[in-house]
């Protein structure tokens, strides 16, 4: 990146940066409408779920992760990405590079043996950038759906 470093910030329920980081959270998860999402949210914030959001000095959001950190008994404590996201506009710049960094110092900071994150089969370009970071495929994800969203 060049320029000023962007600033990594917390974005807790009713945030102001969540009128500039939303938009870039939709990227991804185009389903949610912003009630369905601060729905989410508010619960999310009661089981460890923060969000934490990548701003340039005008206060642009460039990126967008949602996290938590969890006690398993695979892994023991574990830092876990839900949502991990860079404006379209703004990727191969560095973005999700320090938005990494920044949550492994995290879940450093809090006792975590590893980052974890799941990334949907068809997103071959996120898998080639978590690779390229470092993350190595461990194990196959299953789901079944159990009713309506």
């Amino acid at each position: 990146m060049t320029g000023p470093p962007p600033a990594l910030t917390d974005l807790p329920p009713g945030d102001p940066g969540w009128s500039a980081a939303f938009p870039v959270l939709r990227q991804l998860r185009p389903h949610l409408d912003r009630e369905a999402f601060d729905r989410v949210h508010r619960a999310g914030a009661d089981q460890g779920l923060v969000f934490t959001g990548v701003f340039d000095a005008a206060g642009a959001c460039l990126g967008v992760a949602g996290w938590r950190v969890v006690d398993t008994t695979s892994v023991l404590r574990k830092l876990y990405v839900d949502d991990l996201v860079v404006d379209a506009g703004t990727r191969s710049r560095g973005v999700g590079a320090a938005l990494l960094g920044h949550l492994e110092q995290r879940g450093l900071d809090a006792g975590c043996h590893v980052l974890e994150l799941d990334s949907g089969h068809q997103r071959g370009d996120a898998h080639r950038f978590y690779r390229r970071e470092g993350y190595v495929d461990r194990s196959a994800h299953f789901a079944k759906d159990l009713g309506p969203a």
